[in-house]
C-alpha cells in the first residue's frame, strides 16, 4: 500500500453542514471536528457517517475504473454473506470450523482446477491477495534452496537469486528486497514484452531458487510461455544437473485459462511447476481481500515454514504473513465457486474477453492508435498512439478521459522499452458491452480536440492517471 505523510501544513479544518449542527436533533456538534487528532468527545453515529460519506463521494467511480484488475461488482447475496461473516477471524479455525472448512474446500477446488497430480495431496491456503501469496511462494522456494545448500548460505558466494521477467508485478521486487534475494530480470526486447525462456535459463545458476512465470502480464495482459519455460529448464537440468522449480504467478490468468484456454498447459500438469497463486479478488470474482496459493504436494512446502499454535484452541497449522483477518472474503469465494461452477465461470470470463476483443477492435479502427495486445488472453489490452500521431500522446488521452469519469492508466514500459508509453484497459465482470460502447463513444468524441493540439500537453504524467498498477 502507498505510504502517507503526516498532516500537511496549513490545511483547512473539516467543515460541517449546518443541518448537522446542534439545531438538528440527530446532531451534537458545536464546532467542526479535527482532522488529524481525536476529538475530545463522541458524536452521533449519523453525523459521523455523513461526514465520512461526503468525503468518499470524491473518489472515482469503481465501475468506470479501467485500471484496476480487482472485482468491483458482486451479487447482493454475496454482499449479505460477507456482512454476516465480517466479525469472524479467519485464523481462529477452532472457533469458526465451518469457515475453515469452506477455505479447505476452496483449496481442493483450485487443486482440481489446476490439475494437481493428486488434488488430495496438494496443500494451500487463502491470503489477503496475490501479493501475500507470492511472498509465501517465494519463501518456500528460498527455504527449499537453503535446505539444499545447507552449510553454504548465507555466505556471499551463495546469495540466492530469483529469475523473472522485468514485467513482473511489484510484489516480486518487494519479496526480493524484504528477504534478501537477488532479482535477475529478463528485459523486454523489441515486440517481446515478457520473459523469454532461453534468456531466463541463461540467468540461472546453482543459487537460483526458482523462476517465475506470469500467466497474464500486468503490462499488456499477455500470457508468458510457461510450458516452454519448463522445457528450457528441463534442458538445463540435463546439461548441468540443476533442478530449478517454477512458480506460476497466475494472479489473473489462473482464473481465466482453466475456463477459456483448456488446451493451454501451464499448471501442475507440468512437473516442474511447484506452486501457483491467484487473486480471488480479480477474475476469481470476489471483492478485494482474498488470494490463494497452492503447492503441488507437501514436499514443495517445507514443513518448518508451517507454524502450529494452540492459544486460540485446537491445533492450528498456519502459514501466512498475516494472522488475524476476516473470513468474509473466503466465504464469498466459496459462494462464487458454488454459484457459478465451471460453466458459469466460463460464461462470465468469455463475456469479459468478448468485450475486450470487441473494444480493442473499435479502438484500432479509429486510426489514431496501435494495439499491442487485443484482449484475447487476459481480457486486457494495451495500445499506444499510431506512429504518425504527434499532436497528442497517451498521457493526454488518459487526462481527457478522466474528465469524463473514465480512469485509464497511461505508463511507460520497463527496461529496454522505456521509450514505449501505453494505455491499458482491463475488462472485468460488470464492464458490459453497453459500457464499452459508451467508452468508445467518449474516446471518439475527444479525438478532434486532441488532434487539433500543436503538441502533447500533459506535463505532469502522474497527475494524468493517478494510481495505475
Amino acid at each position: 500500500m502507498p505510504l502517507h505523510p503526516g498532516r500537511p501544513a496549513g490545511e483547512r479544518p473539516m467543515s460541517v453542514n449546518p443541518f448537522l449542527g446542534p439545531a438538528n436533533p440527530v446532531g451534537d456538534m458545536t464546532s467542526a471536528p479535527p482532522k488529524h487528532r481525536l476529538a475530545d468527545g463522541p458524536m452521533a453515529p449519523s453525523t459521523a457517517y455523513q461526514l465520512v460519506h461526503d468525503e468518499l463521494m470524491l473518489d472515482g467511480n469503481a465501475r468506470l475504473n479501467l485500471a484496476t484488475f480487482v472485482t468491483t461488482w458482486m451479487e447482493p447475496q454475496a454482499g449479505l454473506l460477507m456482512a454476516e461473516c465480517r466479525d469472524k477471524n479467519m485464523i481462529d479455525k477452532d472457533e469458526y470450523p465451518r469457515t475453515a472448512e469452506l477455505e479447505r474446500r476452496c483449496v481442493a477446488m483450485l487443486a482440481d482446477l489446476w490439475n494437481a497430480p493428486d488434488p488430495a495431496k496438494a496443500v494451500g491456503c487463502s491470503t489477503t491477495g496475490s501479493s501475500e501469496a507470492c511472498m509465501l511462494a517465494g519463501l518456500a522456494l528460498k527455504r527449499r534452496w537453503s535446505l539444499r545448500n545447507a552449510g553454504r548460505y548465507p555466505s556471499r558466494e551463495a546469495r540466492p537469486n530469483l529469475v523473472m521477467g522485468v514485467n513482473v508485478q511489484v510484489c516480486w521486487e518487494k519479496f526480493c528486497t524484504f528477504w534478501e534475494v537477488e532479482p535477475r530480470q529478463v528485459p523486454m526486447e523489441g515486440d517481446r514484452f515478457h520473459l523469454d525462456p532461453a534468456a531466463a535459463v541463461e540467468l540461472c545458476d546453482e543459487n537460483t531458487i526458482g523462476v517465475v512465470g506470469i500467466l497474464g502480464s500486468t503490462f499488456d495482459g499477455s500470457y508468458e510461455p510457461v510450458a516452454e519455460l519448463c522445457e528450457a529448464l528441463d534442458g538445463l537440468q540435463e546439461r548441468t544437473g540443476l533442478d530449478i522449480p517454477v512458480h506460476v504467478d497466475g494472479a489473473s490468468g489462473a482464473m481465466i485459462a482453466p475456463f477459456l484456454d483448456e488446451d493451454l498447459v501451464w499448471d501442475f500438469r507440468l512437473p516442474r511447476v511447484a506452486s501457483v497463486n491467484t487473486s480471488g479478488h480479480k477474475y476469481g470474482l470476489v471483492y478485494p481481500g482474498v488470494g490463494w496459493v497452492l503447492w503441488r504436494d507437501a514436499a514443495a512446502l517445507p514443513e518448518e515454514l508451517v507454524f502450529r499454535v494452540n492459544y486460540l484452541g485446537g491445533d492450528m497449522p498456519t502459514f501466512a504473513l498475516n494472522f488475524s483477518r476476516p473470513g468474509a472474503q473466503v466465504v464469498a469465494q466459496y459462494y462464487s465457486f458454488l454459484r457459478l461452477g465451471r460453466d458459469g465461470y466460463r460464461a462470465v470470463q468469455q463475456a469479459a474477453r468478448d468485450v475486450a476483443t470487441g473494444l480493442s477492435a473499435r479502438i484500432e479502427a479509429l486510426g489514431d492508435f496501435r494495439l499491442l495486445t487485443r484482449g484475447d488472453e487476459l481480457p486486457v489490452f494495451a495500445f499506444t498512439t499510431a506512429p504518425d500521431v504527434t499532436a497528442f500522446d497517451v498521457f493526454d488521452v488518459a487526462r481527457r478521459l478522466r474528465e469524463t469519469g473514465w480512469l485509464v492508466p497511461a505508463y511507460t514500459f520497463p527496461a529496454n522499452r522505456q521509450d514505449l508509453a501505453v494505455l491499458r484497459v482491463v475488462c472485468r465482470n460488470g464492464f458490459s458491452e453497453d459500457l464499452a460502447g459508451l467508452f468508445a463513444e467518449d474516446l471518439t468524441r475527444l479525438l478532434p480536440e486532441l488532434r487539433s493540439q500543436s503538441h502533447p500537453l500533459t506535463r505532469d504524467r502522474n497527475a494524468a492517471t493517478g494510481f495505475h498498477h
